[in-house]
């Protein structure tokens, strides 16, 4: 007859094997978690630098129509290959005055059927030359006048 410890042991055989049946899959499903984070981020990160891009390109002066959405589309597509899916951009919402490039693309998704998507937004001011004339001139004699009076408020 076997001593009653023993018969315990016996009893919690496979209790660690239990126990690592419910642990790793929980840790595996953080670890994907988080590269899929990275990744999300890694796309973000992608389309805010093809709108910039786009926006850059855009903003200077005399830019053709939709030369500046081409741009973040080609930056998207060759700076960060496989981080940003499907990219594409648009112009909609720019005015004389300023640009706006919105880039939008999916996220590479470790899980099936789980669809992702990232869109950032820059807006720019257009580049504007103007002849120097008397009224700019003016302007830059007040403007440099306001901090002179401010530089010697501080001084005292």
């Amino acid at each position: 007859m076997k001593p009653a410890s023993c018969r315990r042991a016996w009893r919690d055989d496979g209790a660690l094997t239990l126990s690592y049946v419910i642990i790793v899959p929980v840790f595996l499903v953080g670890i994907m978690m988080i590269v899929q984070a990275c990744l999300w981020y890694l796309a973000r990160e992608t389309a805010i630098g093809a709108a910039r891009q786009g926006a850059d390109v855009a903003r200077t002066a005399q830019s053709p129509p939709g030369q500046g959405a081409h741009a973040a589309v080609v930056y998207a597509r060759h700076a960060a290959a496989g981080f940003l899916l499907e990219p594409s951009a648009s112009a909609a919402g720019s005015s004389a005055s300023t640009v706006r490039i919105r880039v939008t693309g999916r996220v590479p998704s470790l899980v099936p059927g789980m669809a992702l998507t990232v869109s950032e937004v820059v807006t720019a001011p257009v580049e504007r030359f103007s002849a120097a004339g008397r009224e700019a001139a003016d302007d830059n004699l007040i403007a440099l006048a306001g901090l002179t009076v401010a530089g010697s408020q501080h001084a005292d």
